[in-house]
């Protein structure tokens, strides 16, 4: 699939995990908009590329691994430098990109999940909800 192959330039670490292949050509199989997938691909890599820092392999990471994730997207340094003048300093991802940074992640585990290769989602106890007076991402604590 032509697709495939500049996600895979784009983002490198997709050649080095099959399922995240085979799932964004799936989604692309079954008419995505091609933004869509790019953004798919691109919350899907940057956690693909936390599981390969913490030598992790997808199909066995946790909850706790995918509270990494969401720390990692939440404390990133922002983009736009350190004259952003912000109540949260620029610090960290927006709330929305967090979260559908994350869907691309859940998604990937639900295909896993009906391929047989998980029985689980570490991702599905995953909620957005205020934490102290900002609106943050925690990820659940219960059995998954």
């Amino acid at each position: 699939m032509s697709g495939t192959v500049t996600l895979e330039n784009k983002w490198p670490v997709l050649g080095r995990h099959a399922q995240a292949t085979e799932w964004l050509r799936l989604w692309t199989d079954l008419g995505r908009a091609p933004r869509t997938i790019d953004a798919y691909a691109r919350g899907l890599s940057e956690y693909l590329q936390m599981c390969e820092r913490e030598s992790v392999d997808p199909l066995t990471a946790t909850r706790a691994h995918i509270g990494i994730y969401v720390r990692e997207l939440t404390e990133r340094p922002s983009l736009r430098g350190p004259n952003v003048v912000s109540i949260d300093s620029g610090a960290g991802l927006a709330n929305a990109t967090t979260a559908q940074r994350l869907v691309s992640v859940r998604l990937f585990y639900d295909y896993l999940m009906e391929e047989g290769l998980r029985d689980s989602n570490p991702v599905a106890g995953a909620d957005i909800r205020p934490v102290g007076a900002t609106v943050g991402i925690s990820v659940g604590l219960c059995p998954g």
